[in-house]
């Protein structure tokens, strides 16, 4: 195995090297294991000083050690950084509903974009919608690692001796906070807000508790936010009761529940969602059920609401109690 990643390592430095034409390179760095291997490998590709990394800062939306990570590892990495912020676009996104993916392409990149010339490089691999079409470039972006599994970026980091802190909800995950915001943000003060403050006070209060993964999800009808807090392995009933009442005390958030045990969630979808099985089968199993404590079930509704572009929990209950709810 170590022979195929040093080619793939290899051959990646020589397309980089070969599709820049010796012009600069900008790499979209989040600070993940994705575009921090893309930056590496750019730089051994062309050098340091034809190289810059820029960051989008999401604000409230990033997780407060986020940026310090950010920092640090272009400096590891001795490449130019520069930030840039979207925000703003973000919101944009999450007033039709929860879309990491249309997140990806209405914020993200278009901020990159706007303080860019030339070729912008991603961390888009095989476990991207990009990565999976194969596409080398598009619109001026590059995915270098287009056909790269997580594992094989994970060892190839291993194999360059490059550790990459993890920045927001667990030592084994990374991510940004609004990716737990599952319903519309039709007002970013009480909907947003509550999403991106949760989050930070779950992970001051497990600060020195060894967990796998944290988080708070919030979900509810619009006029109320409902905090469901995932923790792996579940801390004591006593740390429980401390970081509930921790977060009863914000005013935006309306009632929080643990995630105790298997659970049914209550999901409204967009009518094109919800009349295709595979999307559905998507959102539960690859967007949501591996950012939750226990396994999860679904039962789902067509949404009424022509805002609604994806999808949105407003509610949940244990799966033993699921006989005694109507949808």
């Amino acid at each position: 195995m170590t022979e195929q990643i040093e080619n793939s390592i290899n051959n990646t430095i020589d397309e980089i090297r070969e599709l820049a034409g010796g012009e600069r390179l900008t790499v979209a760095f989040s600070g993940g294991l994705d575009s921090t291997l893309v930056a590496y490998l750019a730089s051994k590709a062309l050098g340091r000083d034809r190289v810059k990394l820029i960051n989008v800062c999401f604000g409230p939306y990033s997780y407060s050690r986020g940026l310090e990570i950010v920092a640090s590892l272009a400096e590891r990495l001795d490449l130019r950084l520069e930030f840039t912020p979207g925000y703003e676009a973000q919101e944009n996104v999450w007033k039709r509903g929860p879309s990491c993916n249309r997140c990806t392409r209405l914020a993200k990149l278009p901020a990159v974009r706007s303080g860019v010339l030339g070729l912008v490089a991603t961390g888009a691999n095989q476990s991207d919608t990009w990565g999976k079409t194969g596409i080398v470039i598009k619109d001026g972006f590059y995915a270098p690692l287009r056909n790269w599994t997580k594992a094989e970026i994970e060892e190839a980091l291993s194999y360059l001796n490059i550790e990459v802190p993890k920045i927001g909800e667990a030592p084994v995950r990374e991510g940004c906070k609004l990716k737990h915001l599952l319903k519309i943000m039709a007002k970013p003060s009480y909907h947003g807000y509550s999403v991106a403050i949760s989050n930070e006070i779950l992970l001051d209060e497990l600060d020195g508790f060894s967990h796998t993964l944290a988080n708070v999800k919030i979900i509810g009808p619009l006029s109320r936010n409902v905090a469901l807090i995932n923790v792996s392995p579940l801390p004591s009933e006593r740390k429980r009761g401390r970081i509930a009442a921790s977060l009863e005390s914000l005013d935006s958030i309306d009632e929080v529940r643990w995630v105790e045990g298997p659970m049914v969630l209550k999901i409204i979808a967009n009518p094109g969602l919800f009349n295709s099985p595979e999307a559905r089968e998507w959102v539960l199993n690859g967007r949501l059920a591996p950012e939750f404590a226990f396994p999860i079930h679904a039962r789902w509704v067509k949404s009424k609401n022509n805002r609604l572009e994806t999808f949105q929990v407003i509610d949940c209950w244990r799966l033993e109690d699921d006989s005694a709810h109507s949808y």
